[in-house]
């Protein structure tokens, strides 16, 4: 789906390399966390793959075509993505103008528009609301109409670039449960982007990056298990592995199996 191919980066003013070298290879369909502290580079390569900068040594591939000056566009509408702060992505002064904006970006016909904007807005949950101003709304429901603004043009790739880091514990849980759903219902590949290690419990697989290099990648439990590299990340390792790291010297276990434990 999406192939990073030894990917470099370097800032004009900096003398260290934001992305250095990195090659990862992104599987369609799948949920996939990268996980890091600020400066990490999860930024930089979220804009790597999405067009925005052109790397400064290595090559991306989408669907096996390799992304070049005259085709990122066409690529680039293959990708949706979802902020940090959802204010600065609307446009409309209600939420189904809002969530329409791209369908009218792209010459939708009025009414397969209408009928795009219910289904999405009815999947994230917000169709109630849809006459309601976008600013006017909680946190955790702004972040749903900008999901449901990414996802009507039925995207390859919908990218959540630290999407929950504003948002109170109830509404991170309520956010990841939507993408969990979304999921299971679609085709959709997802790159979910958090320096919170306790949000990539249902990922597919992860990458965990420190500056500029994929300091660990693999299943969850493989990244939880590896403490030592996370702790090098400037992670917060969350409760229950610094729990299971005491009462197991390392082997990861979920809440319910230290519950059973315990």
């Amino acid at each position: 789906m999406i192939l990073l191919k030894n990917i470099s980066y370097k800032y004009s003013q900096s003398s260290r390399y934001a992305l250095n070298h990195i090659s990862i290879d992104f599987k369609k369909s799948e949920f996939v966390s990268i996980i890091g502290h600020n400066g990490s580079g999860k930024s930089t390569l979220v804009k790597i793959i999405m067009g925005i900068l052109t790397p400064t040594e290595g090559e991306v591939y989408i669907d096996g075509e390799k992304v070049t000056e005259e085709n990122y566009q066409t690529i680039r509408d293959k990708f949706s993505i979802v902020f940090q702060n959802p204010d600065n992505q609307f446009v409309g002064a209600t939420v189904e103008d809002d969530v329409a904006f791209g369908l009218e970006n792209r010459g939708v016909p009025h009414e397969t528009m209408k009928e795009k904007v219910e289904l999405a807005l009815k999947e994230v949950g917000m169709w109630e609301f849809r006459t309601h101003e976008p600013h006017r709304l909680s946190g955790g429901q702004k972040q749903r109409v900008a999901i449901a603004g990414a996802l009507v043009t039925n995207p390859d790739v919908l990218i959540m670039d630290e999407s929950t880091s504003m948002l109170d514990p109830i509404g991170r849980r309520d956010i990841l449960s939507l993408l969990k759903e979304i999921h299971k219902k679609r085709d959709t590949t997802i790159i979910y982007i958090t320096h919170d290690l306790t949000e990539i419990e249902d990922s597919d697989y992860a990458y965990v990056m420190n500056k500029g290099e994929i300091a660990s990648e693999g299943k969850v439990y493989e990244i939880y298990e590896d403490t030592d590299v996370l702790k090098e990340s400037n992670l917060v390792l969350p409760f229950n592995i610094e729990l299971s790291e005491a009462l197991m010297q390392g082997e990861y276990m979920s809440y319910e199996e230290l519950v059973k434990r315990l």
